[in-house]
């Protein structure tokens, strides 16, 4: 009997019995589990292990990590409402001036002027421009300025030696400068003529305004040493010759590609052109660009404009978040350029005057500006840099024009054979007046 109720005896240790102990523990702990989910949520309490006192850091952390969270968030808006507020806009009336969507037969001559020239204007360019409707024209309601090759009119051997071309209807005879009007090739004094062919046109008769807005949509060309161009220029030199006076780049660019080392064709820049002299520019201090990193200006029409006024201006492609350019006009700009006294011209010693003493602050961008397009080639003025990509001319050189002449069959084999992918193209011109 006494047998009958003591204790079983002890079994010993197996790996059976070990498991099924182990089995048996795990199974009382999910058991339990769910009874204390039930009984949370039956008395409506959450779980927060962030405010176990056992655990103090926990919560301040996680307090800490929203607590900048939000300061951040603040910041932000903080810094946006004012950078809107900052942003300069145009204010009062602006009277439209100029709509062209060049949607008829021929380009609107009582509108558009062109240029006709070998003298390269300035930057030694090597292209002439031309009246001609091979280099501009309207088809399917765009205005193309397109480049051609001289060789395709008058020969390779012509173009090298013992010819004599003079332009039709050349407009700068007009300034008593004949010398752009023709030109004769001879080997033996580097002298060519022109290689290439192409177009310049302006409103300078026509249209102009003092402070506004222009807007243009266009397309750019593509190839090798193309140098198209949307800009304005002063009517009158008030202040002197250029740059005394001012020049407003709208956009320009380059046709060169993607891989082009100074800016191909995926960059286009705004800028503005002032100095004291002839031969100070202070461009440097007053440039800007955008870019597309993927994709190239000429693969599609972008629209590009300048907003202009007394107290800044802005240029831009598509939208003003893509600014290439802006510059207040709160600093005279004589005092923007921090001239020294004096500057040394070779061996002259010159004191330099401030050109601008009798202007306002954004002299001598406070006079009317007239609209010039072009697509330019080449040139010496170092808009093409030397030894930078395969540039077949050297800048210094009295013979430049020559040595792009002779290699005319590398560059212009990347040159596109349809007009729409080689001209400028252009959509519509727009210019409002403030008024």
């Amino acid at each position: 009997m006494r047998k009958s109720f003591a204790s079983p005896p002890t079994r010993p240790v197996t790996i059976y019995n070990t498991h099924q102990g182990q089995l048996s523990s795990l199974m009382a702990t999910k058991l339990a589990a769910p009874k204390r989910a039930r009984s949370t949520m039956l008395t409506g309490e959450i779980h927060k292990p962030w405010l176990e006192k056992k655990d103090p850091l926990s919560r301040i952390a996680y307090l800490l990590t929203y607590a900048v969270a939000l300061i951040g968030i603040g910041a932000s808006v903080v810094r946006v409402w004012f950078a809107a507020k900052s942003v300069n806009m145009l204010t009062g009336n602006l009277c439209l001036i100029l709509d062209d969507d060049f949607n008829g037969d021929s380009l609107n001559t009582d509108i558009w002027d062109y240029e006709v020239t070998m003298g390269g204007f300035g930057n030694d360019e090597f292209e002439m421009t031309t009246d001609s409707s091979n280099n501009t024209f309207l088809r399917d309601g765009y205005l193309y300025i397109l480049p051609t090759l001289t060789s395709d009119v008058i020969g390779r051997d012509a173009i090298m030696n013992g010819y004599t071309y003079n332009i039709t209807g050349c407009t700068t005879a007009t300034y008593n400068d004949t010398s752009s009007c023709g030109a004769v090739s001879n080997i033996t004094a580097a002298a060519v003529i022109n290689p290439v062919m192409s177009a310049r046109i302006n409103t300078k008769k026509s249209r102009s305004i003092r402070y506004g807005r222009v807007e243009i949509r266009a397309k750019n060309p593509i190839g090798d040493w193309l140098w198209p161009a949307l800009w304005m220029l002063p009517v009158n030199d008030t202040y002197g010759p250029w740059p005394l006076s001012g020049e407003i780049d709208i956009m320009e660019s380059r046709g060169n590609g993607l891989s082009y080392a100074e800016q191909g064709s995926n960059y286009v820049r705004g800028s503005l052109n002032w100095g004291p002299l002839t031969w100070i520019n202070e461009v440097w201090r007053t440039t800007g660009w955008w870019t597309e990193r993927r994709s190239s200006f000429a693969d599609d029409f972008h629209t590009y404009a300048v907003e202009w006024d007394d107290k800044f201006i802005r240029a831009y492609v598509d939208t003003r978040l893509h600014a290439m350019l802006e510059v207040n006009f709160n600093v005279p700009f004589f005092e923007r350029g921090d001239f020294p006294p004096v500057v040394t011209n070779g061996s002259e010693q010159i004191v330099l005057e401030n050109p601008w003493v009798y202007g306002s602050k954004s002299a001598p961008f406070d006079m009317p500006f007239y609209l010039i397009m072009d697509v330019a080639v080449g040139g010496t003025n170092g808009w093409f840099a030397d030894n930078v990509g395969d540039k077949p001319w050297i800048n210094g050189a009295t013979n430049a024009m020559q040595q792009f002449a002779e290699a005319q069959d590398k560059w212009a084999a990347t040159w596109p054979e349809d007009d729409f992918s080689r001209a400028l193209v252009v959509d519509y011109v727009k210019m409002w007046q403030q008024c």
